[in-house]
């Protein structure tokens, strides 16, 4: 069939599009996988620069990259309105989500930017990812970036409204190791934020990781428990016996390490249960064993039919240092590896994933991928940030019910410092900002599709008051040094 020339055009832009959103989907590292990239989901894609600082720590290296970062200004209440920034985190920003920070920027007549993480992206300080140039990607670098982008935005609202030592009220979001560094960037720099929200923000590193394997067995529940743990067991048995003809069912034949295989089968069950949608993966699979089928193939057509992201789990692509939309998984492993580990392995007994996946898969991986003997220095990062015992204030700390990564997160309430969990049977990463599932992205977070949308719609309220309350002592703080004569009536 021939189309018309105009015709022809539009197909061909149509086909680019496409194969561009498989690109930056490739793109999502595995470990902390965002899915919030889809089209048209964004409240803005239009693109913004800032000189940054490459080496924050040194007084001798004056060199700069180019930092990417959004801004979204529809709803702000202009020139005295709160600004939220959205961090963005391990993966490529291409502009500002349409999730719930669109309704609280709504709410609170709030300015939203986001700041594209450091070599994430386009924000590479280098045009090679080699080793030796990922010396400055950290957690504790993505703080001062952080940081200086808040000044530099800040004087340049002063600028646009042509005023001069005035501070608008700041707050900070994030989900996940962005979530974390929400809360780690009011812990380090308070007299910059009003107040920070962790939405499953992993705040604790953890070098054997045994609890994440468990809570899937807990979120599954007896049923898909036990079908998951009988694949396992048959998957390693016929590794052994007939290894190519295993991985080739389920399109994975280029996991030449039998421990990037076992990974990627224990990943796609993972993200069932952390993204929203448990009855997708385990509705078959209970069905499949009281039926007497082979628990493997209708695995295997599940993960084939939902989630054939099987290059991200080869070393062999990690170990690539050129710049492509592939490049998040080599960087975020380099973070795990050096800084927070976070190491899935399975449990001494009644794991779900293989037992194969072990502490030495982890290490060894690092050593393979990077060229050197990469251990993480997981108490020091611990000590820096105090852990699950962050000693910070106006932190809200939220997870998900079924998200196996709220055992890394702050799940114990104070005062200062409130934890919220929400409960219901698809609530998991990031549900209190996204909604349920996860992927598609849900425009405006929105609840509705949650088994229990009230408990996501009472966290929230609970989210607004403490974001409210801090926001004006912020706004009190600010106006008693603007005009001291009133504070003293």
């Amino acid at each position: 069939m021939e189309f018309p020339a105009p015709m022809t055009k539009l197909v061909l832009i149509v086909f680019y599009l496409l194969v561009m959103v498989e690109l930056i989907d490739a793109s999502v590292p595995r470990l902390l996988r965002q899915l919030e990239s889809g089209s048209g989901n964004y409240l803005t894609t239009e693109e913004h620069w800032i000189n940054q600082t490459l080496d924050h720590f040194s007084p001798y290296d004056q060199r700069q990259f180019q930092q990417r970062y959004y801004e979204y200004l529809d709803d702000f209440r202009a020139p005295d309105g709160p600004v939220f920034l959205k961090i963005c985190g391990e993966s490529a920003c291409s502009g500002i989500p349409n999730d719930y920070i669109s309704v609280l920027a709504k709410k609170f007549g709030a300015a939203v930017v986001t700041l594209e993480h450091r070599y994430y992206g386009k924000s590479s300080p280098f045009k090679s990812l080699a080793t030796e140039n990922l010396r400055y990607l950290s957690s504790k670098q993505a703080l001062f970036d952080l940081a200086v982008f808040r000044e530099h935005y800040q004087d340049s609202l002063n600028e646009k409204f042509n005023r001069s030592n005035v501070e608008n009220p700041w707050f900070f979001f994030g989900i996940s190791y962005a979530g974390a560094l929400s809360a780690w960037f009011r812990l380090k720099f308070p007299h910059l934020t009003c107040g920070s929200l962790a939405s499953s923000g992993v705040v604790q590193a953890i070098y054997n990781f045994t609890e994440f394997d468990k809570q899937i067995g807990e979120s599954a529940g007896p049923e898909c428990k036990a079908a998951l743990q009988e694949i396992t067991h048959l998957v390693d048995q016929r590794l052994v016996s007939d290894e190519k003809a295993l991985k080739k069912l389920f399109g994975a034949s280029q996991l030449k390490n039998d421990g990037d295989f076992l990974y990627y089968l224990a990943d796609a069950a993972v993200t069932a249960f952390q993204y929203g949608n448990p009855d997708r993966l385990c509705n078959p699979l209970i069905e499949a064993k009281k039926a007497g089928k082979d628990l493997v193939v209708t695995y295997a057509a599940y993960i084939k039919e939902n989630y054939a992201d099987v290059e991200t789990y080869d070393q062999e692509h990690l170990k690539k240092t050129e710049l492509t939309n592939g490049s998040s998984d080599r960087l975020w492993w380099f973070q795990v590896c050096t800084e927070v580990a976070y190491f899935q392995v399975a449990p001494s007994n009644d794991s779900i994933r293989s037992s194969k996946i072990d502490t030495k898969y982890h290490l060894d991986l690092c050593k393979n991928v990077f060229g050197k003997e990469l251990s993480p220095d997981v108490s020091g990062t611990n000590l820096y940030y105090g852990g699950r015992e962050i000693a910070g204030s106006k932190i809200v700390f939220t997870n998900g019910s079924q998200d196996p990564w709220r055992h890394a997160s702050k799940q114990t309430s104070s005062p200062e410092m409130p934890s919220y969990l929400v409960s219901c049977h698809n609530c998991g990463h990031g549900t209190d900002m996204r909604g349920c599932p996860q992927s598609p992205l849900v425009l405006q977070g929105n609840a509705e599709n949650c088994t229990f949308p009230d408990a996501v719609n009472k966290v929230r309220q609970q989210m607004v008051q403490h974001i409210d309350t801090w926001l004006s002592e912020c706004q009190q703080a600010q106006d008693s040094n603007r005009y001291p004569q009133l504070s003293k009536h």
